[in-house]
């Protein structure tokens, strides 16, 4: 199977916007975290004490641009730092541009593999599954529509679709990788939106918060992807070790950790990870005005290019992998010959694929020329380029 991920420089914060949490302190009681995780203040009430402040001082002394422009060609991991930038932001990069002591470079390795050989699932879903997710969590769409990003739904798709795989490089966190650059350029992005977004009086109006983008959401980010991602695979019978399972998780223990959230409440294992999910991400699965806006307008994206899918094979699709309450939440149209093809073909399909059934479906090429059409599409706006570049945002969406 053709490999269908890029090496593309994308951001946790920036794939999927900005998320928050609406539990209760108790739903984020450490389930699973290392020992002493209950100590203090629970994630909820964690940022970042050494990007923050060092972005407030970047944006209001007029340093952004030339970061931007300086850090362009800073890709890979083993890049050294770029010129042109202030000392004290050469400085905390240099402070953070490492992977952790606990990091297990044999998993890593694995999970690359891992990914490299389930690209296809984790491409669907990621794409149609988390992708759309993302704006049925309320604090999340909000904040993703009323950001810099939410003004370019396109660039804003490109990302959100390429981030699994970004993660998923098969030398990710190894010096020729990028995945380490990518963690630390999302860091910054996140404190620089930090700032921002509680200037924008559309934010303020609707927003439930006045700090985005803690810890915990960033947690919840996790579940919407890894979390998620990790229990359909189980779902749909793929073959997935114990030791790619460990493997998987241990990669997202490490994006985690870049990300700048403590390591004491990062989840251990993944049932772990699933009690903690069922806690602070089910439960707040929401429509929002913003969040509709934002399904249609990723959704619609396709009618860009003739990609031989329709539009009710897409909202059938997300309906398959999300429910159809979410359909209903986004008022994506039924399409009953769609939702019958995917709902007998998907199956036979992951039944062929892994070995499991001699009968090729007859819609076994469709499929597979629609998830490679739709990758297309998604990967950096359909380009033959190799990154997708992030840049620190100066300011919010205007209207």
């Amino acid at each position: 199977m053709d490999n269908l991920s890029r090496r593309g420089v994308l951001s946790l914060g920036v794939a999927l916007g900005l998320v928050s949490v609406t539990s209760p302190v108790q739903a984020w009681a450490s389930i699973g975290s290392d020992a002493g995780a209950t100590a203090g203040a629970g994630p909820e009430w964690i940022w970042d004490e050494a990007a923050d402040p060092l972005m407030v001082s970047m944006l209001e002394n007029g340093h952004v641009p030339a970061i931007n422009a300086a850090w362009e060609s800073w890709v890979n991991n083993d890049d050294p730092l770029p010129s042109g930038m202030p000392a004290d932001f050469t400085a905390y990069l240099g402070r953070v541009n490492k992977l952790p002591s606990w990091a297990d470079p044999a998993k890593l390795a694995r999970a690359a593999d891992f990914n490299r050989r389930r690209d296809l699932y984790l491409f669907m879903l990621y794409g149609l599954g988390s992708g759309i997710m993302s704006t049925v969590i309320p604090r999340e769409a909000k904040s993703v529509y009323w950001a810099a990003g939410g003004s370019d739904m396109q660039d804003r798709a490109a990302k959100t679709f390429t981030f699994g795989y970004d993660l998923s490089q098969l030398k990710a966190f190894e010096p020729e990788g990028q995945f380490v650059v990518t963690a630390n350029k999302t860091r910054v992005v996140h404190a620089a939106v930090r700032h921002l977004l509680p200037q924008s009086p559309h934010w303020k109006a609707v927003a439930d918060e006045t700090v985005p983008i803690s810890a915990a959401d960033i947690l919840v980010t996790f579940h919407s992807l890894g979390t998620y991602v990790h229990r359909k695979l189980l779902d749909w019978k793929i073959k997935y070790p114990v030791a790619d399972q460990e493997a998987f998780l241990h990669s997202w223990q490490v994006a985690i950790h870049l990300l700048g959230v403590p390591d004491e409440h990062i989840p251990q294992t993944w049932a772990a990870a699933e009690a903690q999910s069922a806690k602070v991400l089910t439960p707040i699965l929401t429509p929002t005005t913003e969040g509709i806006a934002l399904a249609e307008e990723l959704l619609g994206l396709t009618a860009q290019v003739d990609l031989g899918v329709t539009r009710g094979f897409l909202n059938e699709f997300v309906r398959y992998v999300l429910s159809d309450q979410v359909g209903d939440w986004l008022g994506l149209k039924r399409d009953y010959v769609s939702a019958a093809l995917v709902r007998t073909a998907w199956p036979a399909y992951i039944l062929f694929r892994e070995g499991l059934s001699p009968v090729m479906p007859g819609t076994f090429y469709a499929i597979d020329q629609m998830v490679r059409a739709l990758g297309m599409l998604f990967l950096n706006k359909g380009d033959s380029g190799t990154t997708t570049p992030i840049t620190i945002p100066t300011g919010n969406r205007k209207d």
